[in-house]
């Protein structure tokens, strides 16, 4: 999905969310709790998810050269197309790429865009972009033989605003009346007066900006809020659709499903909106991975190992009994999906985001397991910040300038 944070679920703690299909993907397979991307923009993210890569190692992002045939290379579509899978994409792909590059990763390629309730489907009616999408992920399954092993990619455009839309969030209309009473409560640091203690630079950024498109009223807070989550339910309810094609085409037992998002999303936190941030609602994302051949010990569990979306590509190969290549940078995920604890699996991971922008200041930092620490690079000196998120997940108290917090800012 793009733009979905890890606490969008219902399983995760809200009981009204209404996930039901991804609760069961969740209740089937392995839970992972701190699940992160490396840099919390689609175009940076994706391709990370893809190659296995960081973006300071690929290279891409939105005004960037497109992804180079190297990093396309050992991109897990085109290693498993090259030992003999028929591999799919459909949706958003949201990467440049030079020519053929797209179908040298993929033998079907269905990118899709435009407007969200505009795509007719075979019998003329109007369909949403979310369910013209799994449309063509059916149609896929549909065209695999039992002959040939494969790998789809589907790629939701949900629940990312529409940023040219007043609207914002554009649902189905099945989901009109979901969440219609529910009350969602604004997060603390959407204060006033948070908001009017940071940085004069981070007050007049882009996150600020699309906050007064959707948030910085409160009748409007609840209808852009519901919508974002209707539009989950509306993912949700295609998840359903591609579960029980699967089902009906007898490849239950032998198919492993992985769940992801791009980025996470500020819902007002800091009086933001959008990601872009090395803050906890812009970089957490769910991940849940269903393998039918696991034990029945592996069903329903929650791991809280650090797992990132450099880590993806390495057991999608696995799985198909091939090895990463070195230049793929991230650690496999199949030793934590087999309950194992490996001594020296990572306790800290590097964030970036290098995409050039007026309003949105560039940063890098670094995320432990007790500490986040960010620096805004483009400032003059540089802007450092310090939060010691296991007891402050809000990230409210800024531990940089504390002297007794000197030695783990050093």
């Amino acid at each position: 999905t793009d733009d979905q944070r890890w606490d969008s679920l219902g399983h995760v703690g809200d009981a009204r969310l209404r996930t039901p299909n991804l609760d069961a993907l969740a209740a089937d397979g392995v839970r992972f709790d701190n699940a992160f991307v490396t840099t919390a923009i689609c175009a940076a993210s994706r391709a990370s998810i893809l190659t296995g890569q960081y973006e300071g190692t690929h290279g891409f992002t939105f005004g960037t050269p497109p992804l180079a045939d190297a990093h396309v290379a050992i991109s897990y579509p085109t290693l498993l197309r090259d030992a003999g899978y028929r591999t799919g994409f459909v949706g958003k792909f949201g990467i440049t790429t030079a020519k053929g590059a797209t179908a040298r990763m993929f033998d079907v390629f269905e990118p899709i865009g435009g407007p969200p309730a505009g795509t007719p489907g075979p019998d003329g009616v109007l369909r949403h972009r979310c369910d013209h999408t799994a449309d063509r992920a059916l149609a896929f399954l549909h065209g695999c033989s039992p002959d040939q092993p494969w790998c789809l990619s589907v790629s939701f455009h949900e629940p990312h605003a529409d940023d040219n839309d007043p609207r914002q969030y554009v649902w189905p209309s099945a989901f009109d009346l979901l969440y219609e009473g529910v009350d969602f409560a604004p997060p603390a640091t959407m204060d006033p007066a948070f908001f009017a203690a940071l940085p004069e630079f981070l007050r007049t950024s882009e996150s600020r900006v699309r906050f007064g498109w959707r948030f910085d009223e409160p009748a409007k807070y609840q209808r852009m809020v519901r919508g974002y989550h209707r539009l989950i339910a509306a993912v949700d309810a295609n998840v359903g659709r591609l579960r029980e094609a699967r089902r009906r085409r007898g490849m239950t037992d032998d198919t492993v499903i992985v769940f992801t998002s791009d980025n996470g999303y500020f819902l007002g936190e800091r009086g933001f909106a959008d990601k872009w941030y090395a803050y906890e609602p812009s970089i957490r994302v769910p991940l849940l991975v269903v393998d039918p051949r696991a034990p029945r010990s592996r069903r329903g569990v929650r791991c809280a190992a650090m797992a990132l979306n450099v880590a993806l590509a390495p057991p999608l190969l696995a799985f198909a009994g091939l090895a990463a290549p070195p230049a793929q940078q991230g650690a496999s995920l199949l030793p934590l999906l087999a309950g194992e604890q490996p001594a020296e699996w990572r306790r800290s991971f590097f964030y970036e985001h290098r995409f050039v922008h007026a309003r949105i200041p560039r940063s890098e930092g670094l995320r432990t397991e007790r500490f986040t620490y960010l620096r805004w690079i483009d400032r003059a000196p540089v802007v450092e910040e310090l939060y010691a998120h296991v007891a402050d997940f809000e990230q409210v108290h800024d531990l940089a300038g504390d002297p007794a917090h000197a030695a783990p800012l050093a």
